[in-house]
């Protein structure tokens, strides 16, 4: 079956595209969502408005993905983990973790697109933040050691 996608859909298709699936998950899950409309004679003047309409959406998403990327590389975080003698830390350092120190600063953020390099010891790393499809924001995080309580 041929539809046209009114929302992005994950490993299918992005707002506006027109895609082929098969009948069940079109009529089972993506038009009782609201995710798509089928494509027919009667849709086409409306499937040509929302691919105009999903255009603009895109271009104002991009640019607003682009300059919330320069506000994210202009920003550092800094967290405080317990670690022993040797700075090797007791734990790691997560997305989840750099998630909330991103909440602190003002910005809310889905910790599933923070790439957090393996983390287990102090120093200065590199974050990737996914903002949009190819924007990508790289952010500082400094990692220091805290006393280990006895």
């Amino acid at each position: 079956m041929e539809i046209l996608l009114i929302e992005n859909v994950p490993h299918l298709g992005v707002r506006g595209d027109v895609v082929n699936v098969k009948d069940g998950y079109a009529r089972n899950f993506l038009l009782p969502r609201k995710m798509a409309l089928p494509v027919t004679a009667g849709n086409k003047r409306q499937i040509e408005l929302e691919k105009v309409r999903a255009e603009k959406l895109r271009a104002k998403e991009l640019a607003d993905a682009k300059s919330l990327a320069e506000k994210l590389e202009a920003i550092s975080l800094a967290v405080a983990k317990k670690a022993g003698e040797n700075g090797h830390l007791f734990g790691s350092v997560t997305n989840a973790d750099v998630a909330e120190l991103f909440k602190a600063k003002g910005f809310t953020l889905d910790r599933r697109d923070i790439t957090v390099p393996h983390i287990k010891d102090a120093g200065t790393y590199v974050i990737d933040v996914r903002l949009y499809s190819g924007v990508h924001a790289k952010v500082n995080l400094e990692v220091s050691a805290a006393a280990a309580a006895e």
